[in-house]
């Protein structure tokens, strides 16, 4: 992996999985006549899959991606490229992010405060569980704009700087298809949905698209990643997320 590729999972922070099973795809015959969305809901998760990152040098990198997770506390990773040699290693907790790169030594360790002060990204550990669960990016209020049209809720919210717009499926209350940009035309994201696995009787998003724009030296650049999980394990026994530098 390349110095660029930390800074891509720094800008968007893990979006931050193989056995190769056929999915048990949600299926709903409910219809959410009222906004009502679906928030996952677990105590432990463990889910592993295929990751595909390309960047806006044109380079790819493949590999395997282990995600465990503890709700409203952690997200762990570790991304495997082809030789099987582990590149990187994530943890984000609810005060900071920490990423270990094992092949271009470009270590993260920064708070959500000092990641706004540096780089104006006002971020924390419920919007990243949100944007990788599929759920709406922030709680609906009554300063947000919401539509209904077709078999889908429109639902529009600006917080701390960035807009979000998210498409919410009418059959099972998760976001298909989420925009956001920051209001100072920094950086944006387009983040895609597009089939959902039954995990413990909730929709999980199985197959994620990321398209992320960002400002860099060379100007505005692009990057693309692609998730897919083979394997999603709904888990109520205590995980372990190894990390150190």
């Amino acid at each position: 992996m390349t110095k660029l590729s930390s800074a891509i999972f720094l800008i968007f922070i893990l979006l931050m999985m193989g056995c190769a099973k056929k999915p048990n795809l949600y299926t709903s015959d409910e219809i959410m006549q009222e906004f009502d969305p679906n928030y996952f809901e677990f105590n432990y998760l463990s889910a592993k899959g295929r990751i595909v990152i390309e960047e806006a040098n044109g380079k790819i990198t493949k590999g395997t991606v282990n995600l465990r997770a503890k709700n409203d506390s952690t997200i762990w990773f570790s991304i495997t490229p082809g030789l099987g040699l582990e590149a990187m290693r994530g943890m984000i907790t609810a005060d900071k992010i920490r990423i270990k790169d094992r092949i271009n030594g470009d270590d993260i360790n920064l708070s959500f405060k000092e990641i706004e002060d540096r780089f104006n990204l006002n971020l924390s550990l419920t919007l990243l569980q949100n944007l990788l669960y599929a759920n709406v990016p922030d709680e609906f209020s009554y300063r947000d704009r919401l539509l209904r049209i077709g078999k889908y809720f429109e639902l529009t919210q600006e917080r701390n700087g960035v807009r979000f717009h998210s498409r919410v499926n009418t059959r099972h209350g998760k976001v298909e298809e989420l925009t956001s940009n920051s209001l100072d035309n920094r950086g944006a994201l387009l983040a895609n949905y597009p089939t959902f696995e039954d995990v413990n009787g909730q929709p999980f998003p199985k197959e994620m698209l990321l398209k992320i724009t960002y400002n860099s030296e060379e100007g505005m650049q692009n990057a693309i990643i692609h998730l897919d999980f083979s394997r999603i394990d709904y888990l109520n026994e205590p995980l372990s997320f190894p990390f150190q530098f």
